[in-house]
């Protein structure tokens, strides 16, 4: 998400990064990032505590901007959400529609709390007393808006002569009109009468200043992406709504046709798929009741790719049913994307897998998924250890797994670039790295993250997951299989990370063996597609 505060760029480097730290002379905050990652891979941290995980260093951004806003928050507007009925009681008065205030409400609580736009959709505009076409219109406002922000930033500024005098409350509601009139083509009067009136609701004063900027980006809008998107990178990027650097990192890594269909499948809506758990219930039983609720339920159109248990759910309004939502307590289903249960079968390949260690078990779908193919495949769940680095993950697993009627060996949590000191000396005959990583295969489910990772976020996860493989290596045993999966598409992450294990004297005994009938797992983003995911399998020589 592009950042917004009344510091430049510069004062908040100085703020945030020290001038020095224990081992020496820090230069730059990538300086002083390495260096995390340094002494993480060379042990000098005993447990892994999310020291680099985006979403703690985010939500300590987020801690900080809130201060900085304190007069805003203050006035409690945004605090009475267990009044909400159109949003209206949560702003000032004014005329715009309830939609566009749903609108304005998540998406400044996006900025404010680094949170994810559909999570809060959930729980704000889907319970709200609004009519349907208002809820699905706030939705389309507030998804579009976070998935364009730094587009919609862009276009905002050249619409004014100072940027920095548009204050970040004015600027969201900024941003719904922008969204409206370049993106969505909306009628001219109607959205910027609208705009108005959003800046109205958190600004009265602020009026005069949004009619004057959002008809001057009435009056640009014909010139949007401002360039020639066949030969120019920066016009390309902002055609697709994206960073110009990420753009152009997933030309190189990608190459042009395959990174244009990602970016523009990017703004789509995901499809949602649906696993059925065969340790609680049949194929069968699953199906019926999804038909009877209108779910529309099919497998994957490819019988190449089929997946047992793998549904592809027509109307996912239909989860909703009562009937679908007591399948859900039960344990009998859940929802995991295709690419992903592909992967989790992958496992079975070679037969049984033997003892197992899951590493980066998160809550636990991967858990589930494995286990419930092993009784489909072998008829029984196998020995199987999950391990996570949040003992908080390990509490809500715990539980998950205990719902969904999964059998585990243990349930570690430890730092997996670190191993030794969480597992000892131990071997498996099967390691599973589901790895953290930036996410640029599932863009459609969380659409804030575009604008929110950097160069810099995936050059840390790359160190990270290498340092995991090479943690790692020791403990499969001979002729075992060490499974590295991630669910993004940059080279370093996935094709780098691969070939610096393999040269790599942790990585000296194992050679790539066939997952999914090919080389590696590299699914594509494309119109209706499952999400991009990328997994290797290597096999450890016998001596």
């Amino acid at each position: 998400m592009a950042e917004h505060d009344e510091k430049s760029g510069a004062e908040q480097k100085r703020s945030w990064v020290p001038n020095k730290v224990k081992h020496g002379t820090v230069k730059s905050k990538k300086d002083f990032d390495r260096q995390k990652v340094s002494d993480l891979v060379r042990g000098q941290k005993s447990v892994y505590k999310g020291e680099l995980d985006p979403r703690k260093k985010r939500e300590e951004q987020a801690k900080k901007r809130q201060r900085a806003v304190a007069p805003f928050a203050s006035e409690n507007r945004y605090d009475r959400t267990d009044e909400m009925s159109d949003f209206r009681n949560l702003f000032e008065p004014c005329e715009a529609s309830p939609a566009r205030l749903g609108a304005l409400y998540v998406t400044h609580e996006v900025r404010m709390r680094n949170a994810y736009a559909q999570e809060l959709i959930e729980t704000t505009i889907d319970v709200s007393h609004m009519s349907a076409a208002d809820r699905a219109f706030a939705t389309l406002l507030t998804l579009g808006v976070v998935s364009t922000w730094g587009t919609l930033d862009d276009i905002i500024n050249r619409a004014i002569q100072s940027p920095r005098d548009i204050k970040n409350d004015v600027r969201d509601a900024l941003r719904i009109s922008t969204y409206e009139i370049v993106m969505l083509g909306k009628a001219p009067h109607a959205a910027v009468d609208q705009g108005v009136e959003l800046v109205k609701a958190i600004a009265p004063s602020a009026s005069r200043l949004a009619n004057a900027v959002l008809h001057r980006i009435l009056a640009m809008k014909d010139d949007f992406p401002f360039g020639d998107p066949k030969k120019e990178i920066d016009a390309l990027a902002r055609s697709y709504a994206f960073p110009e650097w990420m753009a152009r990192m997933l030309i190189e890594d990608l190459g042009a046709e395959t990174a244009c269909d990602l970016m523009l499948a990017s703004s789509d809506p995901a499809p949602v798929f649906i696993s059925v758990n065969s340790l609680k219930a049949t194929d069968d039983e699953v199906l019926e009741v999804l038909a009877q609720a209108g779910a529309q339920p099919s497998a994957l159109d490819d019988p190449s790719n089929k997946i047992d248990g793998c549904y592809r759910i027509g109307n996912p309004r239909a989860l909703a049913d009562g009937r679908v939502r007591v399948m859900f307590s039960k344990g009998m289903l859940l929802v995991s994307d295709a690419s992903a249960q592909a992967i989790a079968a992958s496992l079975f390949e070679l037969g049984d897998p033997g003892k197992t260690l899951e590493v980066g078990a998160g809550r636990g779908t991967k858990t589930i998924l494995i286990q419930s193919t092993a009784n489909r495949v072998l008829g029984h769940q196998i020995d199987l250890t999950s391990l996570d680095s949040h003992s908080f993950k390990a509490d809500l697993l715990s539980k998950r797994v205990k719902d969904y009627g999964v059998k585990l060996s243990g349930i570690l949590t430890g730092n997996a670039t670190r191993l030794y000191s969480v597992v000892d000396d131990r071997k498996f005959n099967t390691i599973f790295i589901d790895a953290p990583c930036s996410g640029l295969g599932t863009l459609r489910r969380h659409q804030e993250i575009r604008w929110r990772i950097t160069q810099e976020h995936i050059d840390e996860l790359a160190e990270i997951q290498l340092g995991m493989l090479k943690s790692c290596a020791p403990h499969v045993e001979e002729g075992g299989q060490l499974v590295y999966s991630t669910c993004t598409v940059t080279y370093c992450e996935d094709y780098g990370v691969v070939k610096k294990f393999l040269e790599s004297d942790e990585g000296k005994d194992f050679v790539l063996a066939p997952i999914n009938g090919a080389s590696c797992v590299a699914t594509k983003l494309t119109k209706d597609s499952p999400d991009a995911h990328f997994a290797v399998r290597f096999v450890r020589n016998k001596a």
